[in-house]
């Protein structure tokens, strides 16, 4: 006689609803994010939730218990098997290129709360503060930090510094201390700190990715921003205009001299597919190009990603063109950000790219008006809207010229 068992994990499907994500460190900090489930027409989805941000992951495969969730955007996924209909246990992996990152995961179904409120929070942390992150360099980066914080404890914000912002974090704040955390799939980031009173944080870390650790202090300053963003990469002397041409990711050869160029105001974005800030600012130039084009505005987006192959390029950028319904073409420029001869081989004109995304204005004559470094993305509130607006000023500035 045969006896036939179905086990768990062939009769299970991952259940729909909330998931509180543990991203586990071996140092014990663990980095927590939630994300919902949803099955629909037999097909299913995972949303990541990082404050008011929502990042749809819609690449999910099953094999009896084993799920491979394909992240959408950073070379990164997620492996991980089905416990039970409550648990799942397995890794986050991140490719750079030429090494993977791999860091344990587990998420328990049910927990909508990121972190719990153990006790009264004794201060508030709303509003703008000046904030220095010492890590490996001996001069600390200046940061900004803001931070919107409800009665119950609940507190949303994020760090903007010279090279672009850490995007949605959310987290608490209990007692006298503050817990910070997001995830994306590119950045996964805790951070952690006790406030002296409400205006100061004097003992403080950042934890990131599965060993990076750093310290850092705040005072809150109603006035708090970055040195000048237009003050770090400049035109070499003698120098106007740029001259260069690449493939884009259909192969044809572009360059910045084609005649679909001359005329225009023309916005060239620095960018790699593995930059969170990166992403961030293609959803808003995609925005900005289509509502803007017909007024006589040009985005060239140049690439540099971990590899030098360009079929390998090619799709690494393509989610990007996809889910932000990109019309202005990506250049592949066959050069590694690590390349010590990044700029030679690429951008000889300027000094230095001295962050993803760099950002050039280029006048209706061909000349480079400003250089950009960096984003106040959309985590970032009041600067993000600063922002936009000194953006389309300056570009507006660039078309009413004759």
């Amino acid at each position: 006689m045969c006896l036939h068992f179905t086990s768990y994990a062939q009769k299970t499907t991952l259940k729909n609803g909330v998931w509180q994500g543990l991203i586990q460190r071996s140092d014990s900090n663990t980095i927590h994010f939630n994300f919902t489930t949803e099955t629909k027409k037999g097909k299913t989805t995972l949303t990541i939730i990082n404050a008011e941000d929502r990042l749809l992951v819609d690449d999910i495969q099953q094999k009896g218990d084993s799920l491979l969730i394909t992240l959408p955007f950073f070379s990164s996924s997620i492996a991980a098997k089905i416990i039970s209909e409550n648990k799942l246990e397995g890794v986050y992996v991140k490719n750079y290129g030429d090494r993977k990152q791999v860091i344990p995961f587990a998420a328990v179904f049910g927990i909508k709360e990121r972190f719990p409120v153990y006790a009264k929070p004794k201060y508030t942390i709303s509003g703008t503060w000046d904030v220095l992150i010492a890590g490996r360099k001996s001069t600390p980066t200046k940061a900004v930090g803001i931070f919107t914080q409800t009665p119950d404890g609940k507190v949303t914000g994020s760090f903007l510094t010279p090279t672009g912002d850490y995007r949605f974090l959310e987290g608490v704040i209990s007692a006298d201390t503050l817990t910070l955390s997001g995830f994306d799939g590119g950045f996964t980031s805790l951070f952690r700190a006790v406030l002296k009173n409400d205006s100061t944080i004097e003992t403080a870390d950042f934890y990131s990715g599965a060993i990076a650790h750093a310290q850092w202090s705040a005072v809150k300053n109603a006035n708090a921003k970055l040195p000048d963003e237009f003050g770090y990469s400049h035109l070499r002397p003698n120098e106007s205009s740029l001259n260069f041409s690449f493939k884009d990711t259909d192969g044809k050869q572009v360059s910045i001299n084609d005649k679909r160029y001359q005329g225009k105001v023309v916005i060239v974005q620095i960018l790699g597919s593995w930059c969170p800030n990166c992403m961030d600012e293609t959803a808003f130039l995609s925005e900005y190009y289509n509502k803007n084009n017909k007024k006589g505005v040009e985005v060239i987006g140049l690439a540099y990603e971990r590899t030098d192959n360009f079929e390998e390029s090619r799709k690494a950028l393509a989610p990007f063109r996809k889910r932000f319904n990109v019309q202005y073409p990506f250049l592949i420029t066959g050069v590694t950000p690590s390349d010590p001869q990044v700029v030679e081989k690429t951008l000889p004109q300027i000094d230095r790219i001295s962050a993803f995304p760099t950002t050039l204005f280029v006048d209706k004559k061909g000349n480079v008006r400003k250089i950009h470094t960096g984003y106040d993305g959309p985590g970032t509130g009041k600067f993000y809207d600063a922002f936009k607006k000194e953006f389309d000023d300056l570009v507006t500035e660039l078309l009413n010229e004759q």
